[in-house]
């Protein structure tokens, strides 16, 4: 993709009143932009953003859950026209020689309200060298990495989370 082809064939900003899921819908817009957003950044559903070609993005999406990696948004008109993707991030991964020690790491990190992503015999978690040090200090391993991160929505989150296979780069 070219960046400065499609941000002049694209108004400025480009306003985004639409989600249309994950799937790939129909139609696409011959020129797309990819929105590389936090974790954090994908909960805050309105005001303007620039896509990683710099194009100027205007959210004025509905109330709802945060937006997903590989998610459309679309204008007024439906047509897709950005790409919702994952920023890279600084993690810890975590991990048990047995369960019931990863079960307590994550109920302790729950009681001071860290946001976690749930994975098969992991935690993780964005970098933070107290929380690193209590959790080696309890005898788990703990790796820091560099992937999107994709918390849980949390017990009062609408819908349910999709999170992508591990070699997923969404």
């Amino acid at each position: 993709m070219q960046c400065a082809a499609v941000t002049d064939a694209l108004p400025s900003p480009l306003v985004l009143s639409r989600r249309l899921g994950i799937h790939h819908p129909k139609p696409v817009a011959r020129e797309t932009v990819e929105l590389v957003l936090t974790a954090e950044e994908r909960t805050r559903l309105r005001g303007l953003r620039r896509s990683r070609c710099g194009q100027e993005l205007l959210l004025q999406l509905p109330r709802g859950e945060a937006l997903q990696p590989g998610e459309w948004l679309a204008g007024e008109d439906g047509v897709a026209r950005v790409r919702v993707k994952g920023a890279v991030e600084s993690l810890l991964r975590v991990r048990a020689a047995e369960g019931l020690s990863l079960l307590r790491a994550a109920y302790h990190l729950g009681n001071r309200h860290v946001a976690l992503e749930v994975r098969p015999l992991e935690l993780r978690l964005l970098a933070d060298p107290v929380l690193e040090h209590l959790l080696r200090h309890q005898g788990l391993e703990v790796h820091p990495i560099h992937e999107p991160f994709q918390p849980e929505a949390g017990a009062y989150g609408a819908g349910s989370h999709h999170h992508p296979p591990p070699s997923d780069a969404a």
